[in-house]
């Protein structure tokens, strides 16, 4: 475990100038922060989401703050669709710098064997077969930039399997071992992909999980989103590691003993 230091000035610089990032899950919470902070750094957001209104705020943030942004209302189950943005990316811009995939549903809170079919499906057609196919469809482009960089979203649920999370529990264990996968894939490459956790924040999907907590006892997107931006700069030279938010710390995963 390596600690990481970042420098707050950085923010303020365009670290990202010229460069194209695709976030998803960018209308609310991480994904929208997310989206702000890489424009503030200078980076031209593509921004993904399945509600109109929260992409149209985003994008008022974004240029009220002198960055630019193109807005992309989609659902990540129109796999399809997907495969559209790709081919659009590459006719308008001919490369892919950064892809956040961020965005991700809670599912059912339920013992597994009271989840039906349907709401099992749901949850991993949104948090792993979205993210499987925006890797086919944009790594492509992320070859085509110096310095490729793909971030995904994961939870602690991943690693406890948590009781009455199960679905989601497991989407997101399998999603780390796809990033996990594909950063192994490409090691040789200049793509770096790793994967962030950010732990308990003041987010609506947090709120529907955990509805007793105090919000106010927890860190806010934006707070993370400052430690998400640090993985998709292409100084950042890390594959296949996880960065847990809490303690500040980049992790190696560890084969099983």
């Amino acid at each position: 475990m390596t600690k990481m230091y970042v420098d707050p000035e950085s923010f303020m610089k365009k670290l990202l100038a010229s460069r194209i990032a695709l976030v998803t899950g960018a209308s609310r919470g991480i994904g929208y922060e997310t989206a702000r902070a890489l424009a503030k750094a200078g980076a031209h957001v593509v921004a993904v989401a399945r509600t109109q209104a929260g992409l149209e705020e985003l994008d008022d943030d974004i240029r009220s703050e002198g960055g630019s942004a193109t807005l992309v209302p989609l659902n990540l189950t129109d796999f399809d669709g997907i495969a559209r943005l790709g081919a659009a990316l590459n006719e308008r811009h001919g490369k892919l710098d950064i892809l956040v995939g961020n965005a991700g549903v809670a599912g059912p809170s339920s013992p597994l064997g009271h989840i039906d079919l349907k709401a099992w499906n749901d949850v991993i057609a949104v948090n792993l077969t979205a993210n499987f196919q925006l890797i086919r469809c944009m790594e492509p482009l992320l070859q085509q930039s110096d310095a490729g960089r793909a971030v995904f979203i994961t939870s602690g649920a991943a690693g406890k399997a948590t009781a009455y999370l199960g679905p989601y529990a497991a989407s997101k264990s399998a999603l780390e071992t796809l990033a996990r996968a594909w950063a192994n894939e490409t090691a040789s490459t200049p793509l770096r992909i790793n994967l962030f956790n950010p732990g308990p924040i003041r987010t609506r999907m947090r709120a529907i999980v955990m509805p007793g907590e105090d919000p106010l006892t927890l860190d806010t997107p934006e707070q993370a989103a400052e430690l998400i931006v640090p993985l998709c700069l292409p100084t950042w030279t890390d594959t296949g590691k996880l960065y847990d938010y809490a303690t500040r710390t980049l992790m190696s995963f560890r084969a099983p003993a």
